[in-house]
């Protein structure tokens, strides 16, 4: 009798424990997705601040803070040395947070030194996604208001060697997912289809001017839908 009890009772202790490490992994919260760290990349006349809106929606949308990464150079300095500068600190991002690549997301002539770091740096061997906003990818005639004074500037002017050499061959190397976003109104970009880029996903927005374009939330939604 006293055998049977103590073979009941084990029955009904392990019936137990079976319920509450049932009960202990159904309660325990899902893991939060994770994405891939986002850099961005400022244009010319500009700093890392003219990202704050977008940030505060990639935030909004699940993002957390230590996947945003808002790189900062001083864009007075030519292309190539900026692209230097942004391979170290893309390196940098994969070491904090333990990412094999990032995203990179730019505006106006960041652009240029993004799309340098891809070509000539090794960059496709660190990034996922590419995202030109308003991207000077094939240079515009505005430049000249500053392209004797800055060698950024003058790198961007229309027909200039640096951009005859970027765009030289493959514009989208690697196996990189590229995309340009663009407005059919924009005063800075001359012509606005200055910025398609050729075997990237081209996407003609409206009319939205060149400063608002890192800024409005209609194409912040494309441009997070593209890099998801």
């Amino acid at each position: 009798m006293q055998r049977r009890m103590r073979r009941m009772s084990a029955a009904v202790s392990a019936v137990v424990t079976s319920l509450l490490v049932s009960l202990s992994l159904s309660a325990a919260p899902a893991q939060a997705a994770t994405h891939n760290p986002i850099v961005f990349v400022h244009g010319l006349s500009s700093d890392a601040s003219s990202w704050d809106d977008w940030i505060a929606d990639f935030k909004a949308d699940g993002y957390a803070s230590s996947e945003l990464y808002a790189f900062s150079y001083d864009w007075s300095k030519s292309n190539v040395t900026t692209a230097s500068q942004l391979s170290t600190y893309v390196k940098s991002v994969l070491s904090s947070t333990g990412a094999s690549k990032v995203d990179l997301v730019v505006h106006s002539m960041g652009a240029l030194n993004s799309r340098y770091y891809l070509k000539n740096l090794s960059g496709t061997s660190y990034v996922d996604d590419f995202v030109s906003v308003a991207g000077v990818n094939h240079g515009t005639t505005t430049a000249s208001w500053c392209s004797w004074l800055y060698t950024s500037c003058a790198e961007m002017y229309t027909g200039s060697s640096f951009l005859t050499s970027l765009n030289s061959g493959d514009e989208t190397p690697g196996s990189v997912s590229y995309a340009s976003y663009w407005s059919n109104c924009d005063d800075a970009l001359t012509p606005d289809t200055t910025a398609i880029l050729s075997g990237a996903t081209n996407v003609e927005v409206g009319c939205i001017s060149h400063t608002d374009m890192n800024n409005d939330y209609g194409v912040y939604q494309q441009v997070r839908d593209f890099v998801a």
